[in-house]
């Protein structure tokens, strides 16, 4: 990870981009408003801000789950099911999607398009040895606990890797194909026997092939123990996730090529149709986001899909970054969000303070347990927020 500062420019001139990325140009407002002459979408910066804050909210509400009321809504789905909590990590994953086409050229010339592959062998990596490293601190501090070599950042940085070069290296139509195959070619391995014996069973906790294999591989290294643990970021989800990133690279290639009231009402309607399809898939095939179902794809892709087509007639094209409040506060997060991401996970030990625990005790009575969360919470969120706007408000990106 490296600090990046903007790069001067003359006297009225446009301020100049110090990153290839979508999702690390500082600044918002300008950028949007060169129609068809910029790549850069604020609607998919404030997605990603969104899916960034869900997670530190998220997150921070499962972390105070055994000291504070919780709305279930804020905690994953112990199986199958469908919460706010789940749709957070999969809008992140598809929004990654969207922003490779964005992002990347497909150069013909060698030079260009090794120095791409490199670029992208090089984040990817960094990805994954940032999310080992903060999801195994305790562990690296004490050896008696066992690491756990998968996580969040680490499915992130491999998925990103795998679909990025797979748009420099395939043409469009063999990527759409690949969607279903994948989908459908995992659907079908959940089915195979457990290699440890246990009755397969997919609208059971962990009677499946990949939570199976999970136990096999793993071992103690995975994040749910006991007889029928699985890891929920284990090495066979990533399959599906490949099949999820590639439909949000799909979105990406429409709207690059694609800008728009009209955009936005088809990417509203697929996406809708796509949630529906999900939903009704899933009296089939569980909606189990622990496993990655492809009916869980399905129905998390649609939606992030019309939410993302209505902030793209919203948002898209129109100088509305100044006078809408709530955009700069998301901008924050969506433009340094692995910074974001990392300073929450380091910072979470946090939550148990006075600062946080002694607002709930006084509150819980007068308004109720799970209201009285919200408060640590959002205090969390603004503590985040803070050095974030710091480095919006003096356009500085924390780029990898």
């Amino acid at each position: 990870m490296r600090l990046v500062p903007p790069i001067p420019t003359e006297a009225g001139s446009r301020p100049a981009c110090t990153s290839a990325r979508s999702d690390t140009c500082p600044d918002s407002k300008e950028l949007a408003s060169r129609e068809g002459s910029s790549q850069r979408l604020v609607s998919l910066d404030v997605l990603r801000g969104l899916t960034l804050i869900g997670m530190i909210v998220v997150n921070s509400a499962a972390a105070l789950e055994n000291s504070m009321r919780t709305f279930a809504v804020l905690l994953h789905s112990q199986w199958e099911g469908f919460t706010v909590a789940d749709s957070v990590f999969p809008a992140f994953l598809f929004v990654a999607g969207v922003s490779i086409p964005l992002a990347l050229r497909r150069e013909a010339q060698q030079p260009a398009s090794q120095q791409n592959t490199l670029h992208i062998l090089q984040r990817s990596l960094i990805l994954i040895l940032l999310g080992f490293l903060l999801h195994n601190l305790g562990s690296l501090a004490d050896f008696s606990r066992p690491l756990r070599p998968f996580g969040v950042l680490q499915r992130i940085g491999l998925v990103y890797g795998i679909c990025a070069f797979l748009f420099l290296r395939t043409e469009s139509r063999i990527r759409l194909i690949m969607i279903p195959i994948l989908l459908l070619g995992y659907w079908a391995l959940l089915y195979v026997p457990s290699p440890d014996g246990l009755a397969t069973d997919l609208w059971h906790r962990g009677h499946n092939f990949a939570a199976g294999f999970d136990r096999l591989v793993l071992g103690d290294h995975r994040y749910v123990k006991g007889p029928e643990g699985y890891d929920p970021e284990g090495p066979l989800g990533d399959i599906p996730s490949v099949a999820h990133c590639l439909i949000g690279v799909a979105v990406g290639e429409y709207i690059r090529k694609n800008r728009g009231s009209s955009a936005a009402v088809k990417l509203v309607v697929v996406g809708l149709l796509m949630a529906a399809a999900g939903a009704c898939w899933g009296y089939i095939l569980p909606v189990v986001k622990s496993m990655w179902t492809p009916s869980f794809v399905i129905l998390s892709c649609g939606l992030t899909m019309a939410v993302l087509g209505v902030m793209h007639a919203l948002l898209d094209n129109r100088e509305t970054t100044g006078s809408k409040p709530l955009l700069p506060f998301c901008l924050a997060f969506g433009i340094n969000s692995i910074l974001a991401y990392t300073l929450h996970v380091l910072a979470s030990g946090i939550l148990s303070a006075d600062l946080f625990t002694v607002p709930y005790a006084s509150l819980a009575p007068l308004i109720g347990g799970q209201v009285a969360e919200l408060v640590p919470i959002l205090t969390f969120l603004i503590l985040i927020w803070l050095p974030l706007e710091y480095l919006r408000r003096k356009r500085w990106i924390v780029k990898i």
